[in-house]
């Protein structure tokens, strides 16, 4: 593909290189230049360069720089043919390369390859014409080159000592163009003139242009610099103006407002530590001139030793009845966590102090987390502080910067405190499941010493340097879960689970608590907008699938919006608004979630679950299905690597039951079953489907339908034991709304039992199951002795596997 000639060829030797097009530059003969490359044409070229043009390429100047794609039309006659000598890629996709020019070439199209064109180039040689005045030209340049570089220190010595050695006037052009501040454009016309002495000629003259304009501008910097001089001059004469005024006492005095801040010192209630930390700081500041820029660091250090509430308190008092009070008032249900707040601040009015664990609410997202923590402060009297830690990942953020950072600050706990201006609030540290870690550090290690109560009365902060009590503050976390709480974190915390509501509870808190504040806030009257208990249970079950009541507010803040615009389009003719059941889809559209509810009437392999993630409970069907084949297993429904093994693990506890169960011992190599769990587009995971798995495989494989009014959960082992599992209150409260009757749950979880509501235990037959055995004569459609009907010939596998020269034999006891 090459028809190269060596770069020293005349003329009237053509080649073929790929051509890369140059905005405001221009290479010259002889220069060693770098480039940043960035576009995909002219990559492409010097990778073509390199790899099959040994390393030469055409370099043009494009005649208009802001071209991103110039053509060919746009581009100079005449160019540089280039010897690539450096090439760096760089992480941005961009490249480094180190172009050495060669010589100089005229060019004309020769088609593109991959992307960049390629042109045919001409060498054009220099034109040396019988000039007697060339030398004298020469010994000018090197005098103008040798004067320009004293006063342009961009300029090496060593360039400067390589152009001074130079006696070709063509060569001397070339070599000191580059260091020349003109326009590309002016340098593109001179690099194009052949005749060297005309070359070198309009080269003195830019660079006796240059250097004009390079006097011109030590002129201007000089005349600038005597006229900061003078501002300075002024500053300071105005400087002892001020200090001769103050002296006078016409105005403050920067040390009468240092002796302020030493009285503040003296009189301020706080450790005597900080006390002479700061007087110290007061001694260097009496000595620093304003003007330092320590000054301002010290000043501030100052400003927040000050500031800070050491040992202000503010008169708290916890009267239990009124706490009472604050929380039924504020919150509805939530009454094992109100109790639990409750007996804790008996026991603070008691020990008179505020050592023992701190608290963390954790529960599922809008079920009241942090409106109780709210409430809590308005009961006992203390200011309220919310700090989010969600998101970050920076220890200062906790600890704050040392003072030797520019702009440092106190860690946030010690902000909040400034804000509040007392020692004593009630501190809630939101979402502390949401820190991560990096590189700066990790914020959950720096909280281990300020939830401490044993340490958190010397908190120490980077930017103060000093002990800081926290022990007086109520500190109150918040949580969605507690899998990513470290446990050391986590051990210095008394954990008080909030579950999700039930809808009576969310009908009630809608009727009470929501619909009220969304009036308020819609501009409406209770008169204006009317929604019935059926209604409102519709809402809740159809347009909201959450634990909390964040969504359902939403909703009916949708309905006072649909209801203000029918009352201001109406006008003095408007009347109230009565949502119903039937109306209902008018104001809200169609259903947005729809509960899956249990089946119509028993069938073969299909049997109902109960499963739980943070939005509450709901039911699931686990589907099995059994054709001819050669034992080949498919488990679909989009689920987790702990459910799939839940799968394999009830498979292999069926056929190790087969005997029993009346099946062929090698009845998975005669089929091919298949377990799908519908809702394929949700993700579900978690052991507690075991049971319902064997249940229905054990089913379709027995043709015994499983009873629809049943639902069960619980993870099993290969032995058939069915192990306890958690969210049993959700689950349970699923299963209610979905028209069950019986659910079968682990022996285990029977003190669970406890936290779900009576309202939906009773709509419940609860049994209490700790074995396979136990569930399958419970949950299929069937007596036990049809299930289990190959119980009296069934025999150990591994008997078979022996055989009768491995039996044991009995021996009579010696």
């Amino acid at each position: 593909m090459e028809d190269n000639t060596h770069a020293g060829a005349g003329p009237e030797i053509m080649m073929t290189l790929p051509l890369m097009s140059l905005r405001e530059v221009v290479m010259f003969p002889r220069s060693i230049m770098p480039l940043f490359v960035g576009r995909d044409a002219s990559i492409k070229a010097i990778d073509a360069g390199l790899a099959q043009y040994g390393k030469k390429i055409l370099l043009v100047a494009q005649k208009m720089p802001d071209m991103e794609k110039p053509t060919l039309d746009d581009l100079y006659g005449v160019g540089v043919i280039s010897r690539i000598l450096q090439m760096l890629r760089l992480p941005d996709g961009t490249i480094k390369v180190l172009f050495e020019g060669l010589e100089r070439a005229s060019w004309e199209p020769a088609g593109t390859a991959d992307g960049f064109p390629l042109v045919r180039v001409t060498p054009l040689a220099d034109v040396v014409p019988d000039n007697p005045d060339m030398q004298a030209l020469v010994r000018l340049a090197h005098e103008g080159i040798e004067e320009y570089a004293k006063g342009n220190r961009k300029i090496p010595q060593e360039a400067v000592s390589a152009i001074l050695a130079q006696q070709d006037p063509g060569v001397v052009a070339d070599a000191i163009l580059p260091h020349l501040k003109v326009e590309y454009r002016v340098k593109q016309e001179v690099m194009e003139i052949l005749d060297v002495a005309k070359r070198l000629e309009r080269t003195h003259e830019l660079l006796l242009g240059d250097m004009a304009a390079a006097s011109v501008e030590r002129r201007i910097k000089t005349r600038v610099k005597n006229q900061m001089e003078r501002n300075q001059r002024e500053y300071y004469l105005n400087e002892q103006i001020k200090a001769i005024n103050k002296e006078l006492g016409r105005e403050d005095d920067p040390q009468a407002e240092l002796d302020a801040l030493e009285k503040r010192f003296r009189e301020k209630d706080m450790p005597e530590e900080a006390r002479t930390r700061g007087l110290g700081e007061l001694k260097k500041l009496r000595g620093m001139p304003q003007q330092a820029s320590e000054y301002t660091v010290l000043r501030n250090y100052v400003d927040w030793l000050l500031d800070l509430p050491w040992n202000a308190l503010k008169e708290t008092e916890v009267d239990i009845a009124r706490a009472r009070a604050v929380l039924d008032g504020d919150h509805f249900g939530l009454e094992k966590p109100k109790e639990r707040i409750l007996e804790y601040l008996a026991v603070q009015k008691l020990s008179g102090g505020l050592r023992g664990p701190i608290l963390c609410l954790v529960g599922p997202p809008g079920v009241g987390k942090t409106s109780l923590a709210r409430s809590v402060a308005r009961a006992t009297g203390r200011d309220f502080v919310r700090l989010s830690l969600g998101g970050v990942r920076d220890e200062a953020e906790i600890r704050g910067h040392r003072r030797t950072y520019v702009g440092a600050l106190p860690g946030k706990m010690l902000q909040s405190l400034k804000r509040v201006k007392c020692n004593n609030p009630l501190f809630l540290l939101d979402e502390i499941d949401k820190m991560s870690t990096d590189f700066r550090g990790d914020p959950a290690s720096a909280l281990l010493e300020v939830l401490d109560p044993e340490q958190n009365a010397t908190f120490m902060d980077h930017y103060l340097d000093l002990e800081y009590d926290l022990s007086k503050v109520f500190f109150i976390t918040t949580a969605n879960s507690l899998h990513s709480i470290p446990a050391p974190l986590m051990d210095r915390m008394e954990i008080i689970e909030l579950n999700s509501y039930l809808d009576t509870e969310k009908r009630h808190i809608a009727r009470h608590f929501l619909l009220p504040r969304q009036l308020a806030q819609h501009g409406l009257t209770a008169e204006d907008l009317k929604i019935s208990d059926s209604a409102l249970m519709e809402i809740i079950r159809s347009y909201t699938f959450e634990a909390g009541v964040r969504n359902l507010e939403r909703e009916l803040g949708t309905l006072c919006r649909k209801t203000a615009i029918r009352k201001v389009e109406a006008g003095k003719a408007a009347h109230g608004a009565s949502v119903t059941l039937q109306n209902l889809a008018g104001y809200l559209g169609m259903k947005k979630f729809r509960h899956d509810e249990r089946e119509s009437a028993p069938q073969v392999g299909v049997c109902t679950g109960m499963a739980y993630n943070q939005r509450g409970g709901d039911i699931l069907h686990v589907e099995t299905s059994i054709m001819p084949g050669g034992g080949q297993v498919a488990i679909t429904g989009q689920l987790g690597d702990v459910m799939q093994e839940s799968a394999r693990a009830a498979l292999s506890y069926v056929r190790s039951r087969a005997d029993m169960l009346g099946l062929d011992p090698r009845f998975h190599r005669k089929v091919d079953i298949h377990v799908h769990v519908p809702a394929g587009a949700t993700p579900k995971d978690g052991p507690s489907a075991g049971v319902t798995l064997v249940t229905s495989i054990t089913s379709a494989l027995l043709g015994i339908p499983v009873r629809n009014d049943v639902a069960m959960t619980g993870e099993i082992s290969l032995r058939g034991r069915v192990l306890p599992i958690g969210g049993l209150r959700e689950k349970l409260m699923a299963a209610r709304r979905s028209g069950i009757s019986e659910v079968l749950i682990p022996r285990d979880n029977e003190r669970d039992v406890r936290d779900v509501p009576d309202e939906v235990l009773r709509a419940l037959k609860v049994h209490f199951v700790s074995h396979v055995d136990e569930v399958l004569p419970l949950a299929l459609a069937a007596p036990a002795e049809e299930i289990f009907c190959g119980r009296a010939t069934a025999s150990p596998l591994y008997l078979t596997l022996r055989g009768t020269a491995g039996k044991r034999t009995e021996t009579p006891a010696q």
